[in-house]
């Protein structure tokens, strides 16, 4: 008996239960992402208006990465309705890369994770987050054929135009640091946002060059057609034409001890120092002094960075900022530990951060990281104030609420004209406390999809084409839910599934 037999006997043209992993549920991202909420969602959502922190705590297929999927699209339907005071978002939910190039950066490629993560500091999350917002800032800019990150930032040209020469030094110094796309060359990149914001510079270096240039040649015609050749024999020809360098050689100095320091310091970047020492030549010593840059591994350089891009979205019609934090377990130097994700996302816990104003930090973490939380001293309790971010301290599922979730799904998978039940696919034997009740010790929307599709294949195998039965019995039900919990013990348990 074929699976779609079954299935279209019921009334469901697909298998609704064949997607495991959100990122690429279609079923739930044309369907279900609009109308399938866990009990929790509104106090991880918020308010647009005012953005707020939430850390969110669930296992493996609780529906963390839904619930930000569902964020992302909520938001992108408050900024299309409400284009005065739309929200930025920042999906920092890929670590590879920052992690790939923190690692680099220190001293023996070669060491071991837990070694590279010890190293890992609030103000490299912090870098690497505004390294995410400035380079979706820039592809929208320049609009680039493949943007980064949701369709939601998308900026008005007319309001890039606006920007004064202040705010587009800014956008170029934060590009200079953080922009990290791979369309361009970096410098190609960053003249032809020059460019777009219409910011006219000639490289300092330039003039210095020129003057020692001028200044020898203007040295040689005195001698030559003042007749002095005899002052060649003096040291105050050359003295002349050498300080004429000066003003070059100390401005290269400056910008490479700036690059210099920047490359080392912003340790989840890539920037090369010869390229960014080029690029920082086109501001003058006035439009750098005073500005922060992130030349010292500290916070404070990064607070001020964030609310100069702060500034620069308000004015491009952005009134706060989402930061969306998930799959922190996927990372290849993580691979799951519990103390490697300790190790990475600790930092992030301090109030200062969480509660930036006009931020909003929306924290999915694996259940396990609960364990940690629970056995942390005051100290820790007093800096990161869970109290006040909002905690879900676990994204638990009621079998009521995976009931509802199975039927929604069924319901968008459904033939035309038909309105399908879950409690159809079953035989009246099964009743519905005891349906409820094994729903329950399923715990999460995964294990339910993964428990569904096997019993719905093992239905169809025990069954010939010729001899159909369209209701699962119960001895099928209890045995498929007998095996089914065994092998997630095991994986729960970290064996491999028999």
């Amino acid at each position: 008996m074929k699976i779609q037999q079954f299935l279209q006997h019921h009334g469901i043209a697909s298998n609704p239960f064949a997607d495991e992993d959100a990122q690429t549920d279609l079923v739930f991202k044309d369907h279900c992402i609009a109308s399938t909420y866990h009990p929790s969602w509104d106090k991880v959502y918020g308010n647009p208006a005012e953005p707020a922190t939430s850390i969110v705590l669930g296992e493996k297929g609780s529906g963390k990465t839904a619930m930000a999927l569902q964020i992302v699209r909520h938001l992108t339907q408050h900024n299309a309705s409400h284009p005065g005071t739309r929200l930025y978002v920042i999906q920092y939910d890929d670590f590879n890369p920052f992690l790939d190039r923190f690692a680099d950066q220190l001293k023996g490629r070669k060491r071991q994770s837990s070694r590279v993560l010890a190293e890992w500091r609030l103000w490299d999350h912090m870098d690497a987050i505004l390294s995410v917002a400035v380079t979706s800032l820039i592809d929208r800019i320049l609009r680039a054929r493949h943007p980064l990150g949701p369709e939601s930032n998308r900026v008005e040209q007319a309001d890039v135009q606006r920007l004064d020469r202040h705010q587009a030094r800014d956008l170029l110094l934060l590009a200079a640091c953080y922009d990290q796309s791979t369309a361009e060359t970096f410098t190609a990149r960053w003249h032809h946002l020059r460019k777009k914001l219409r910011f006219r510079s000639w490289p300092r270096t330039a003039w210095d060059i020129a003057l020692g240039i001028v200044v020898p040649a203007v040295v040689l015609s005195v001698l030559i057609y003042g007749h002095h050749l005899d002052w060649i024999k003096t040291p105050w020809p050359y003295a002349i034409a050498g300080a004429s360098w000066l003003p070059w050689l100390v401005r290269l100095c400056n910008r490479h001890r700036r690059a210099r320091a920047i490359g080392r310091n912003v340790r989840t970047g890539n920037r090369d120092v010869p390229m960014l020492r080029k690029v920082l030549a086109h501001f003058t010593a006035g439009e750098l002094g005073g500005q922060p840059l992130p030349t010292k591994r500290r916070t404070d350089d990064r607070y001020e960075l964030l609310i100069k891009l702060q500034s620069l979205l308000e004015s491009l019609g952005f009134s706060g900022i989402i930061v969306l934090v998930d799959r922190v377990d996927e990372p290849y130097l993580i691979n799951g530990s519990p103390d490697l994700m300790r190790a990475l996302v600790w930092s992030m816990l301090d109030n200062k951060f969480l509660k930036h104003s006009g931020v909003g930090l929306k924290l999915f973490l694996p259940i396990e990281l609960s364990l940690y939380l629970e056995r942390e001293n005051r100290d820790f309790y007093q800096r990161a104030r869970l109290d006040k971010q909002n905690l879900v301290p676990s994204l638990e599922w009621t079998g009521e609420a995976l009931y509802d979730v199975a039927v929604a799904r069924l319901r968008a998978c459904a033939s035309d004209g038909q309105s399908p039940t879950l409690r159809s696919l079953f035989d009246p034997s099964i009743s519905d406390q005891r349906l409820l009740e094994a729903l329950r010790s399923l715990r999460v929307p995964r294990h339910l999809f993964k428990f569904m599709y096997r019993l719905l294949v093992a239905h169809c195998n025990a069954h010939t084409d010729e001899d159909p039965e369209w209701h699962v019995p119960s001895s099928l039900f209890e045995t498929t839910l007998a095996v089914f919990t065994r092998d997630q013990d095991a994986v729960d348990r970290g064996l491999r599934a028999g």
